[in-house]
């Protein structure tokens, strides 16, 4: 019952300050508490694979895809198109450090129909190929060890 306390007393603090700060009220953050776009928002996080187009989200939102592309891009402070792509980088970036998942396996679980296609993608969102990634995550993982041995 604390731990349950405890998280409510969180959740009162974050909305609180989100209400209260105004920056809290830019990015994707403040979207989220526009009723439209929060629900994009939503709907991206929820199904990151899923083959979105402006036109699609504007179709699930009701809205027209000039009306919902200008308010995304206002409110968010990015397209939604590169919002969509950056979510499904910091994703693939998350498992490629926590995860034995190849590129491939990756690529398919994020929409993507190839995975030189997806690789492509990651080079150009985060600087860097997705198997440099891993090779980071890997020399860290082996600096704690030797680290922890001492």
């Amino acid at each position: 019952m604390i731990t349950r306390l405890g998280d409510i007393l969180v959740i009162q603090a974050i909305r609180a300050w989100m209400e209260s700060d105004p920056a809290a009220q830019a990015g994707w953050l403040g979207a989220l508490q526009d009723p439209q776009i929060g629900r994009a928002i939503t709907l991206i996080h929820r199904d990151p694979a899923r083959h979105w187009t402006v036109a699609s989200l504007a179709y699930e939102l009701a809205m027209s895809r000039s009306a919902f592309a200008a308010r995304f891009t206002a409110l968010v402070g990015e397209p939604v198109m590169s919002y969509v792509t950056r979510w499904r980088m910091q994703l693939a970036a998350a498992a490629l450090k926590d995860e034995d998942v190849t590129i491939g396996e990756l690529a398919d679980r994020l929409g993507y129909q190839s995975e030189a296609a997806f690789s492509r993608a990651f080079k150009r969102v985060m600087g860097m190929p997705p198997g440099a990634i891993r090779k980071i995550a890997d020399e860290q993982d082996r600096l704690l060890v030797a680290s922890a041995a001492d």
